[in-house]
């Protein structure tokens, strides 16, 4: 349940923080042979199947949260694969706690614990049927940069709704602490929090503008549309939660949009950093041509070719 109104925490926003969201930002962009869509989109699916089967939202806000981090280095190297590639459970999860540990040094410390726990061995959750908002906002294209009386920007390849919302709700959990906010709650806003998405184009902050009164009828019918997918009690469950959206008047209003803000930022940041990158930082801080027995020879044939 939200939080009742409380003054936010004294000094800024959780600076640590900042390198973890920004590396987690590209689960957004990772894919691999044989499973369908990004990393985000498929944990924004996983994490829609555990609540239509029954699980409850604050466990599936730890779940997936804790697997999101563990991905942020390990990419698809995941339970499934690990366990199929000849892993004990154990031994796989020991893996998944490395990839967390890796990752987690400066979140909470009582947040931490708790999320390490959900990667010990224990039984698989049975997943629901997936709604159909599930798979059409991963097919809805986010809008890219706009505002009223300008062209769009528009960076490709874009990011789809159910990684934004994915993203954002994983977010939200890692900044729930610092906002005293509850994770559960916070986690299932930002899952549903671009409903109206599902059915509806995105036009970005332009088409909103441009649709005037239009837009509060457009959006509460689209959202309708998304909730009668729903049955109870999970319906209830996130029509509550979605409450704290319109603005940061309550601790889980001003975690949710502090994890929406940075992600929205960080999308187009990685757009412009991949831009700004330099060979010689690919060569020397990255050290594409790595250590090892040949290095010398890379070196002499690439300083022979000439390249770069």
């Amino acid at each position: 349940m939200p939080s009742e109104n409380q003054p936010p925490p004294s000094g800024a926003a959780p600076e640590a923080l900042r390198d973890l969201l920004i590396e987690m930002n590209d689960l957004k962009r990772v894919r691999s042979a044989g499973r369908e869509g990004s990393i985000a989109e498929r944990l924004f699916a996983q994490g829609w199947g555990l609540l239509t089967g029954g699980a409850a939202p604050d466990d599936v806000a730890l779940d997936i949260t804790a697997v999101t981090l563990a991905a942020t280095r390990l990419c698809d190297l995941d339970a499934a694969f690990l366990t199929v590639a000849g892993l004990s459970e154990e031994a796989a999860s020991a893996v998944l706690v490395a990839g967390f540990d890796a990752v987690t040094g400066e979140l909470d410390l009582a947040l931490r614990e708790r999320l390490r726990g959900r990667l010990a061995p224990r039984p698989a959750g049975r997943p629901g049927p997936l709604p159909g908002f599930v798979a059409a906002l991963a097919q809805q294209p986010r809008a890219g940069v706009t505002c009223p009386g300008r062209a769009r920007i528009l960076l490709e390849p874009p990011e789809n709704h159910a990684e934004h919302c994915l993203i954002v709700a994983v977010y939200g959990v890692c900044l729930s602490p610092f906002y005293r906010a509850d994770p559960g709650t916070v986690f299932l806003a930002a899952m549903a929090h671009h409903f109206h998405n599902a059915a509806m184009p995105d036009a970005g902050f332009t088409g909103e503008m441009l649709l005037g009164d239009h837009l509060g009828p457009i959006m509460a019918t689209t959202t309708a549309w998304a909730l009668a997918e729903l049955a109870e009690p999970l319906r209830g469950q996130v029509e509550r939660a979605r409450a704290v959206l319109p603005d940061d008047a309550t601790a889980e209003g001003r975690a949710f949009h502090a994890a929406d803000c940075i992600d929205r930022v960080l999308q187009i940041a990685q757009h412009l950093r991949g831009a700004s990158t330099t060979m010689g930082m690919v060569l020397d801080e990255w050290e594409l041509v790595h250590a090892g027995p040949v290095k010398g020879f890379h070196d002499r044939v690439l300083a022979d070719m000439r390249i770069p």
